[in-house]
């Protein structure tokens, strides 16, 4: 209930706020651009598979939430994209990759597999804020950037609750693989965005290096290492109407 409490009154701020000055333009080297382009391809999807998975309840709820706010991020970087002159893309294949490996097996995959995506946004998308140079670019990244911060949090909180009933052999071996799947995607975005990480100030080992570290913070969390995460406390009579 809580985390569907966070989400609501998100969505609540997201509908009062104003819209990023997208007619001041924007400028982005086209490195950059091609970077975004793929990781706002990675953003559009429609969450119908996980939100299949989810079964009902709050959880639900608050899952159909966040799939809102992974889409506006789709959409405000198309628009900042448009901004800066360059279209969106169709399709890549590192997203054509994740998605086939989150539909594979059931919900606790599936979030084993986004949680390694919203790990790596987190190191991205903060380098897309410090480096980019330009007004409207940081602020859209800095937008992105606080979802995703709350969004890790959100997931391990459910995968603590998925790993609880495995036992502990069990649950190091998976991490273990885990943690492989995580190093393998991480040097791939490094390769594939080196270039615009360039520019953006940030070398690929650091990068992979940043990553890990989130990672390993994210697993403590999951196996209870660390206090249970909490979203933002909303009281009741807070929560803006009208939502899911």
């Amino acid at each position: 209930m809580n985390w569907l409490r966070d989400f609501e009154a998100e969505a609540g701020r997201r509908a009062a706020r104003d819209e990023p000055p997208w007619e001041r333009g924007a400028k982005l080297h086209p490195d950059v651009a091609r970077s975004v382009q793929r990781f706002q391809v990675g953003e559009a999807g429609d969450g119908a598979n996980l939100i299949a998975k989810a079964g009902g309840g709050d959880y639900l709820a608050a899952v159909r939430l966040f799939v809102a706010e992974e889409q506006n991020h789709a959409r405000m970087l198309a628009a900042l994209l448009a901004a800066a002159g360059f279209p969106v893309i169709a399709t890549h294949w590192t997203d054509t990759v994740f998605v086939w490996l989150r539909r594979a097996l059931g919900l606790r995959l599936e979030l084993m597999v986004l949680l390694i995506a919203e790990v790596v946004a987190l190191r991205y998308y903060r380098a897309l804020r410090d480096g980019a140079g330009d007004p409207l670019v940081s602020q859209v990244a800095a937008r992105i950037l606080a979802d995703e911060q709350r969004h890790v949090p959100f997931h391990c909180d459910r995968l603590r609750l998925g790993f609880e009933g495995l036992s502990k052999p069990v649950r190091a071996a998976v991490f273990g693989a885990w943690r492989v799947l995580l190093l393998g995607v991480a040097v791939t975005v490094a390769a594939d965005h080196g270039p615009a990480l360039h520019r953006l100030g940030v070398g690929r080992l650091v990068f992979v290096a940043d990553v890990l570290t989130a990672f390993e913070g994210a697993l403590a969390a999951i196996r209870g290492e660390e206090p249970r995460p909490k979203p933002r406390y909303v009281p009741r009579r807070a929560r803006p109407r009208g939502l899911v």
